[in-house]
């Protein structure tokens, strides 16, 4: 017998248990012989990571294919793992060694430390691995796999040496984001863009040699210049002042009637003393602020590119930890005359912070009358997200991937078809970041991760090899020398002694981007560079479901070194989910107080009832809005399918061996027979078509309203007072809809669904009723529809619309819940006839009628509600006050006329469509039709009442 109540905490555990011991999750469990292969690799989430809500919804929907195609009798893997966070893990680790008053990691060397770091990844790491687990992700745990474990490493170095010798990684000076906290470049993922009310400093740059210029000051309403007067500087504009000092060109537009005649020619850098050329180059806005635009290569993204055209010098002023070197800086020191304006420049900001000297700059350039004027300008800053302070542009050398090169058969990938995007709007996404790629810096400045496997020799040369013996040989057949590898300082100290001794090499010290060794995960974890079996039946994958902001940073990165090295894509079909913010609509953040943890929901209400909720409301290229009480309301239904449950069990619900859906008699078993089909039918067309939302819909539809408050409801006399013939074709009935409810939802809600498979309904097809399941639910085939009768379903379908009907007009004109009214029907047919002698006990049942009649006219007094040729009519005047009731829904609709006005007001003024978040904007918006919604169905009432009132 089953429990009262469905306890989630004491179930879940022990499925999962149940499933472990099975080994059901295992590649290839539960297949046909020979089934096709369906595979899926999970996003790696971080060592250091905890399961947010985000992890949530993406392992929800991977897993509710994994299961629905497992079931299928496919050939299944999914392949778990995660990544090892070279960032945040050692920031992880530091922070703890600090903690505990113990060496840094300077302090103990980076062998030590690498170690310290596994050392906590054995004990600490991978806590979103149980997490998982507990959400019930039906992984193939034997298979976990680590980017950091030894077979990925490996694919990593074959990797990077194959690449480099095909010309495809190569060492460059570029720009790259610096963090000068944690010191490291980092990619634009870890970068976060906060908005900072900043200023706007506009500084005058003198013209070299004399040069002057006519600058109009006054305008006509045409925006034609009418005044102008002579000056002898461009004025240009900065919200980072400290770079000034590595300024090595003023831009104008080519176009630009007011600095044509100064192209070419020179200004004289502030504070400094450096001529500088005033170049025409589109980036320079002619409407924005002067029009000249300061240009500092080494410091600015824009202006790197700017550099690059126009030959400038790259001159960096910040150090790694973003303060000012100026003294030992020969850049910075070229072709500039010594000066006492010069020296007094190095001496006031040499070692200092940016923003002192930020601050300090400013002051003088206002002593020395050339600081225009300041505006205050709010803009957006980006920061390092783990270091937390704005990130510099730094001119460093790093290493690179030709990204453009490998990005041209990932691109023909998608626009052929061979990789589809889901929903297809992301493609073009796609498109647009990969035909503008530039290259990938993959080198970091930290020591937890993959080493980068270049030796470097005292001529320049690098020897990129697969390992340290390799790298010696290499080097011996280049210097035809003895040749020993040491730390870095001591090769350097090596090189400068010179002489004929040994040779010393020293290795690189970066570690590569943690994106490099996921860009290999579809592949890598099934074995490569090995062919293995397992590499051979589940790549390419079947499909990849991520979120939009790593489209670039992982997905295209996949896709690029999948055709490169597999020669093929790696998965088909790419899903793009949403992202789940808050019932307002806000994204969630720490900062805001909104975050919601998933892991507190299913200590709450079960994983179930989170899983299904996310399902349910995954609707294609829409966030999800999540509240609580979503999810209270899906614990409810998870409540409501136990107490079927219970309920068939009761009465007696068993499926007998040979039982055959399709043979049923009962014109009720023969409609819920018919709907189960076309439930099974509409779950699985979504599922095929990646509308998780419509597959969840149409099962709690069927479940809540067809099977449960329907069948279960029309099934209970017969239960109770039918034939035995008629009782035993229910029961087998019930208990068969019940099994196909379960396996339609084990996909969405394994954990409910298997203990009702193992405990409820028990026997099915393995002869006396209470035998074992052969087997679990989650290797049950999944069901087909059994065809169905169309006229039973007609029939059924035409009862449930005219009890609802007749509920729904009880409801709105607020008729006492316990009184029985007259049903009145005129012009029925003689189906409808029929119909009301075959169904008169459920009608007066369920729609609470006093009498079923049939009349030729409608009686005085009453609501008519017109279904197909007939009119069924409600004879309410006795049972309602006319008077009250009028008064009640004119009260109604003029409060819900105020609310639609108030909002019809608020979003009627431009400033709040303009100034408000776009969450904001769509909650109105979408309240709005809400209450239009409930006023049209106190109007519809209002006219019911005037009719009843003249009738």
């Amino acid at each position: 017998m089953l429990d009262k109540t469905y306890d989630a905490a004491t179930v879940e555990p022990r499925i999962a248990r149940t499933w472990d011991e099975a080994e059901a999750f295992k590649a290839g469990a539960g297949a046909e012989p020979g089934a096709a292969s369906y595979s899926i690799v999970i996003p790696p989430p971080n060592v250091t990571g905890s399961l947010h809500m985000g992890h949530a919804l993406n392992n929800t929907l991977q897993d509710i294919l994994i299961r629905f195609e497992r079931m299928r009798g496919r050939d299944v893997l999914w392949q778990p793992g995660m990544d090892h966070a070279g960032i945040a893990t050692q920031m992880v680790v530091e922070r703890q060694l600090a903690e505990r008053q113990q060496p840094g990691r300077r302090d103990m060397g980076r062998e030590a430390f690498v170690e310290r770091v596994w050392e906590w990844k054995a004990e600490s790491g991978g806590m979103i691995i149980n997490q998982l687990k507990r959400l019930g992700a039906s992984c193939d745990w034997s298979r976990e796999r680590f980017t950091m474990d030894e077979g990925l490493s490996r694919a990593v170095l074959e990797v990077f040496v194959g690449l480099y010798r095909e010309g495809l990684i190569y060492k460059d000076k570029r720009l790259v984001n610096w963090d000068p906290k944690l010191l490291t470049a980092i990619s634009d993922l870890e970068v976060e863009q906060i908005e900072i009310k900043g200023n706007l400093w506009h500084f005058r740059y003198s013209l070299d040699g004399g040069e002057t210029f006519q600058a109009p000051v006054a305008w006509d309403e045409d925006g034609n210049a009418t005044e102008f007067e002579t000056r002898d500087y461009i004025t240009v504009a900065t919200t980072r002042p400290e770079t000034m000092l590595g300024d090595t060109a003023v831009a104008v537009n080519p176009e630009d009637p007011r600095y044509k005649g100064l192209i070419g020619k020179h200004v004289v850098l502030p504070l400094v003393g450096r001529r500088i050329p005033i170049v025409a180059d589109d980036y320079a806005d002619p409407d924005a602020g002067s029009g000249a635009v300061k240009v500092t290569p080494a410091h600015d993204f824009n202006d790197f590119e700017v550099g690059r055209r126009h030959d400038l010098p790259m001159i960096s002023v910040l150090d790694r930890e973003a303060k000012v070197r100026l003294a030992e800086n020969p850049e910075f020191l070229a072709g500039v005359a010594e000066s006492a304006e010069l020296s007094e420049t190095i001496s006031a900001y040499e070692g200092c912070d940016r923003f002192d000297v930020r601050k300090r700059l400013v002051a003088r350039m206002e002593e020395l009358g050339l600081l225009d004027r300041i505006e205050p300008h709010t803009h957006m800053v980006p920061h390092g997200d783990r270091g937390g302070v704005p990130i510099e542009p730094l001119l460093t050398d790093q290493w690179y991937v030709d990204a453009k090169t490998l990005a041209q058969p990932a691109i023909a990938s998608v626009r052929e078809g061979r990789t589809n995007f889901v929903p297809r709007n992301w493609d073009k996404t796609y498109y647009e970041w990969m035909e503008n790629i530039q290259p990938w810096c993959i080198s970091r400045q930290l020591w937890w991760g993959h080493r980068i496997p270049a030796w470097y020799g005292p001529d320049g040369r690098i020897f990129v090899e697969r390992s340290e013996d390799e790298a010696l040989a290499a080097a011996r057949a280049h210097y035809a020398r003895d040749v020993e590898i040491l730390e870095m300082e001591a090769a350097l100290a090596r090189w400068e002694a010179g002489g004929e001794g040994t040779v010393a090499l020293y290795r690189d010290e970066d570690v590569l981007d943690t994106w490099f060794s996921s860009a290999l995960w579809p592949f890598s974890t099934l074995g490569w560079p090995d062919k293995t079996p397992e590499l051979a039946n589940y790549y390419p994958t079947s499909v990849l479901i991520t979120g939009f902001d790593i489209i670039f940073f992982w997905v295209a990165r996949m896709m690029m070194l999948g055709d490169h090295y597999m020669k093929t894509e790696p998965f088909h079909t790419v899903y793009i989910h949403a992202l789940v913010r808050d019932e307002k609509g806000q994204k969630m953040s720490k900062s805001k107080g909104n975050v919601i943890d998933p892991l507190a929901l299913i200590d709450e209400y079960g994983a179930d009832a989170l899983r299904f909720t996310l399902a349910a409301m995954a609707a294609q290229g829409r966030d999800i809005k999540l509240a609580t009480g979503r999810v209270a309301g899906y614990r409810n239904f998870v409540t409501k399918l136990w107490n079927a449950a219970r309920f068939v069990e009761m009465n007696g619900g068993t499926r007998p061996a040979g039982f055959d859906p399709a043979g049923v008699r009962e014109t009720v078993n023969r409609w819920i027979v018919t709907e189960t089909g076309r439930c099974i039918t509409e779950v699985t067309e979504a599922l095929e078509g990646f509308r998780f939302n419509e597959a969840a819909g149409a099962a709690y539809r069927f479940v809540w309203n067809t099977y449960c408050d329907w069948y279960l409801e029309l099934a209970k006399p017969i239960f109770g007072e039918g034939s035995a013939e008629a009782r035993d074709e229910a029961r087998a009935t019930a208990a068969w809809v019940l099994d196909e409810i379960l396996k339609v939802l084990h996909p969405f809600m394994p954990f409910m669904t298997e203990e009702l498979w193992a405990r409820a309904v028990e026997g099915e097809g393995e002869g006396e009723a209470g035998a074992a399941r052969a087997r679990l639910l989650v290797h049950t085939r999944w069901p087909v529809s059994p065809g169905g009768d169309q006229t039973s379903a007609s029939e059924i379908n035409w009862l449930v619309d005219l009890i609802t009907s007749i509920r729904s007009v009880r409801a709105e004109m607020n008729v006492p819940a316990g009184a029985r009214v007259p049903l009145v029907v005129t012009g029925a047919s003689e189906v409808t006839r029929q119909r009301l002698a075959t169904h008169e006990a459920a009608i007066l049942r369920l729609a609470r009628a006093e009498s079923v009649t049939l009349a030729d006219a409608p009686p005085r007094g009453s609501v008519q509600i017109v279904s197909g040729e007939a009119v069924f009519c409600l004879p309410l005047a006795d049972f309602i006050d006319l008077g009250a009731e009028a008064a009640r829904l004119a009260k109604e609709e003029a409060r819900l006329d105020g609310e639609v006005a108030r909002i019809d007001k608020k979003l009627g003024n431009p400033a709040f469509v303009a100034k408000a978040p776009e969450e904001i904007v769509v909650a109105e918006q979408e309240k709005r039709a809400e209450l239009v919604e409930l006023r049209d169905k106190v109007v519809e009432a209002r006219k019911r009442l005037a009719d009843l009132s003249h009738a």
